[in-house]
């Protein structure tokens, strides 16, 4: 089993979504971000000491080598990074960044409106676009302020 697969099994297995990994070049930093959609206001500090107490004993029985772990909220500017993320957050405001341009573009703003035929639908202000999933290379929620 892989690390991320090891990961991901740990923290669903507590009832939290894994939302993004993050390493450092060598390795010594495991920075995970989490989320528990049920929950209302997300996460808390308790929720992430819960998961990194966890994850700390199970990377030591599987012998994974790191320095440190670090537990977090995708924060305001959340990553979209799985299909059932475009879903779960249709009718958000989203920065998409795409690997390679389309139509001489690669920078998209605009309300996401989920799945299409497998593709990402974003509605901007000259309309409509479909974006292939595999051609996103970071999508992310445009943090709302009142």
């Amino acid at each position: 089993m892989n690390l991320r697969e090891l990961l991901e099994k740990t923290v669903t297995g507590l009832g939290y979504e894994l939302v993004d990994v993050e390493q450092s070049p060598r390795g010594r930093v495991l920075r995970l971000f989490i989320d528990k959609p049920e929950k209302a206001r997300g996460v808390d500090i308790d929720d992430c000491v819960q998961v990194s107490n966890q994850l700390t004993r199970v990377l030591a029985v599987e012998n994974v080598d790191y320095d440190r772990l670090e537990v977090s909220s995708p924060g305001l500017d959340r990553p979209l990074t799985k299909s059932a993320d475009f879903e779960r957050f249709a009718g958000a405001e989203v920065h998409i960044k795409l690997r390679l341009p389309m139509n001489g573009r690669r920078n998209f703003n605009g309300v996401l409106q989920g799945l299409r035929d497998g593709k990402v639908c974003l509605l901007i202000d000259t309309g409509e676009v479909l974006l292939e999933p595999g051609n996103i290379d970071k999508a992310r929620l445009v943090p709302k302020f009142d």
